[in-house]
């Protein structure tokens, strides 16, 4: 079972500032892979890594490996979403042998984080930015402090609202023994279920949910021509 809470960032200008280039620098990086899997319609995290980390570390020296790791990991997950779900326009039956279209990250972008870039300790904040580690006191309910001590940390994304704050995003599961039927290309640790109003859970999409899918807002896709 999955358990999702959602914690406001209350940030400095100066904090806020952080974060807004971080998240932009994140889309830059996804933004440079998404022609490589336009051109070789590939998006298995594993391969992309193996094809594109050493450039895109020499391309983004100040992002830092582990984010261009995430950066990595968050284009395998949208293409996936896009060119897979059922209900995508843009799924593989439909295309064909018509080119993939360009997909495009908007710098509002989610950020993925994992416990290198991020930690949560007594209610302390520590998380990576593009000028050093940031810190933020949370204010969390007792039965929210629990989940950090008592379920796994399965997923940690930093979003920005639509008036321009942030938050983030906590996924847990519980200690059950994991699905089998989970395909390993779903996260660098397990699979994600993220359940934000722009969000399909990533499995139920690919999985075979019929109903049209809604793209998420920061994402453009650019047909072919």
């Amino acid at each position: 079972m999955n358990f999702v809470i959602s914690i406001p960032l209350t940030a400095t200008p100066e904090q806020q500032a952080r974060l807004q280039a971080l998240q932009s620098a994140f889309a830059q990086v996804c933004n440079a892979l998404s022609p490589i899997v336009q051109q070789t319609r590939c998006w298995n995290r594993v391969a992309l890594h193996h094809m594109v980390y050493k450039s895109l570390r020499t391309q983004f020296p100040a992002l830092g490996s582990q984010m261009v790791c995430n950066a990595i990991y968050s284009v395998s997950r949208t293409s996936r979403l896009v060119f897979q779900s059922p209900g995508s326009p843009f799924n593989l039956t439909r295309l064909g042998e018509r080119p993939l279209p360009l997909l495009r990250f908007s710098d509002n972008c989610p950020v993925y984080f994992d416990r290198h870039t991020l930690s949560v300790k007594e209610r302390q904040l520590s998380m990576y930015t593009l000028d050093g580690r940031m810190r933020f006191e949370l204010a969390l309910q007792p039965e929210q402090e629990a989940m950090f001590h008592d379920l796994k940390l399965q997923e940690i994304v930093l979003s920005r609202r639509v008036d321009g704050s942030f938050e983030l995003r906590f996924s847990f599961v519980d200690n059950a023994p994991a699905d089998a039927s989970v395909s390993q290309d779903d996260g660098p640790e397990l699979a994600l279920t993220q359940t934000g109003p722009q969000e399909l859970s990533l499995n139920q999409a690919v999985a075979g949910a019929q109903a049209p899918l809604a793209l998420p807002e920061y994402l453009m896709v650019e047909e072919a021509a």
